[in-house]
């Protein structure tokens, strides 16, 4: 039986993308609402985010390093080179997995004496959640290099779901505690890795073709891509450090609204970068240098536009969104007109993601690394000059605009060495592609749009 046409049309990898990052922010929203209303106490639930957010610092070690990496030597390869650079990351990353799991022994000996029950707890637990999540770490970056993003969903969802169904079960059965939820957490970690491995999207047997060469491409790559992805972490994390240094915790609950909120330009960027990369590295590894420059313009533009109702409604309705997710309290705050601030300032961001995805393409992460090195000086610099200016987060809010600015042209400047082009480009290419687009989709006439 025939699919209908309009289900036809969603059978793609931009939307299979998409719907696997909405997927996982949507779970992640009703998997932390969930532990905020039902885990005993404050502390259960700040010692869980706090493990959550080292163990993301800590994995970028990993995904930092070969994520990247592997997808853009595996993208248009032939059969033999692909086999190589998966059975090499398979080696890559059970290194990284095992000598960080080496490190943390000693680490565990050390719980009695550590002060800080959040640190104490990510001690105890790193461990098995890295090694556990090991299979999935590799078929994530195979699915991806594969435009398989169908597959990716499904992974997703097996993960966030199992996730999401233990610990309703723990909560009816009444021993949802800090322990029980690790217990859950690792094991839908365990059960999507199984997963992943039965449905053979790891691409195992591939591990007795790694060389030499390809592991030393991927480690050569990786090492700037590594410290780039936590000069990034830091990146956004140094305006929470700066406000809660300077202005209190308080204000940090109120400027974390707004930057929660955020969540609505990532979705589409995480999908739109993740389906950009495998067509963008298959151009330059077949030496097609105007094709990446054309999807890296084609990408940035496109999205751009397709923002543009987005923050127009972010903005109007800025109030509603911070009631929704905050609550009563953070109305007439300035959480609100933060919120608006990081919309109209988030046009500039799908250039500045896809100018850095050119340059990883191109072999060039060094160049990235040094970029954000920059941003987040510029960053912390505007920062603190904003506080002093302000007296409060609009301030910090404000500063945002200056690194991502700095960030551009630094980018534009590298870039342009590999293929010249302009900024201005990148809006003019998005536009033709949106009328594209819409004549296609919506069967509009030729002269519909200028």
């Amino acid at each position: 039986m025939a699919l209908p046409s309009f289900i036809k049309k969603l059978n793609n990898r931009h939307f299979f993308s998409l719907a696997g990052n909405v997927i996982m922010s949507g779970f992640s929203i009703v998997i932390m609402a969930v532990l905020y209303r039902f885990l005993p106490t404050e502390s259960a639930v700040g010692n869980w985010v706090f493990f959550q957010t080292i163990f993301a610092l800590v994995d970028m070690f990993r995904t930092g390093f070969l994520t990247t990496a592997t997808i853009k030597f595996y993208a248009g390869a032939d059969k033999d080179r692909s086999a190589e650079v998966i059975g090499s990351a398979w080696a890559l990353a059970t290194a990284i997995t095992f000598g960080l799991m080496v490190l943390n022994v000693p680490a565990l000996l050390l719980l009695k004496v550590v002060k800080v029950d959040g640190l104490a707890f990510f001690l105890k637990w790193f461990g098995l959640s890295y090694l556990f999540s090991l299979p999935t770490f590799i078929a994530n970056c195979v699915l991806q290099a594969e435009n398989r993003f169908d597959r990716l969903l499904y992974m997703r969802m097996v993960n966030q779901f199992s996730f999401l169904i233990f610990i309703l079960v723990l909560i009816f059965s009444q021993h949802l505690t800090l322990e029980t939820l690790v217990y859950a957490y690792l094991l839908s970690l365990l059960i999507t890795s199984l997963f992943v491995l039965v449905r053979g999207w790891t691409n195992l047997w591939s591990w007795k073709y790694k060389s030499k060469k390809a592991v030393l491409d991927l480690y050569h790559f990786g090492k700037f891509s590594v410290l780039g992805n936590i000069s990034s972490y830091l990146l956004r994390g140094s305006d929470i450090f700066i406000i809660g240094s300077m202005l209190g915790p308080e204000q940090v609950a109120r400027y974390n609204v707004g930057l929660k909120l955020l969540e609505v330009i990532e979705i589409p960027l995480r999908s739109f970068i993740a389906t950009a990369m495998p067509a963008m590295a298959s151009a330059y590894n077949r030496a097609l240098k105007s094709d990446v420059i054309y999807l890296m313009k084609k990408y940035a533009g496109l999205l751009t536009f397709m923002l543009i109702p987005v923050c127009i409604g972010s903005v109007l309705f800025a109030e509603l969104a911070v009631y929704i997710v905050g609550g009563k309290k953070y109305l007439g705050t300035e959480a609100a007109n933060v919120l608006r601030l990081f919309m109209t300032f988030s046009l500039l961001f799908p250039a500045d993601r896809f100018i850095a995805l050119g340059l990883d393409v191109i072999h060039k992460p060094n160049i990235n690394f040094l970029k954000i090195v920059v941003m987040l000086v510029v960053n912390v610099t505007t920062d603190f000059a904003g506080i002093a200016i302000t007296g409060n987060i609009y301030g910090v809010a404000i500063a945002t605009i200056f690194p991502t600015i700095v960030g551009i042209w630094i980018g534009y400047v590298a870039l342009r060495k590999y293929e010249p082009f302009t900024l201005l480009q990148i809006p003019a290419v998005g536009y033709k592609e949106l009328k594209l687009l819409l004549r296609e989709k919506l069967h509009l006439k030729r002269d519909f749009l200028p």
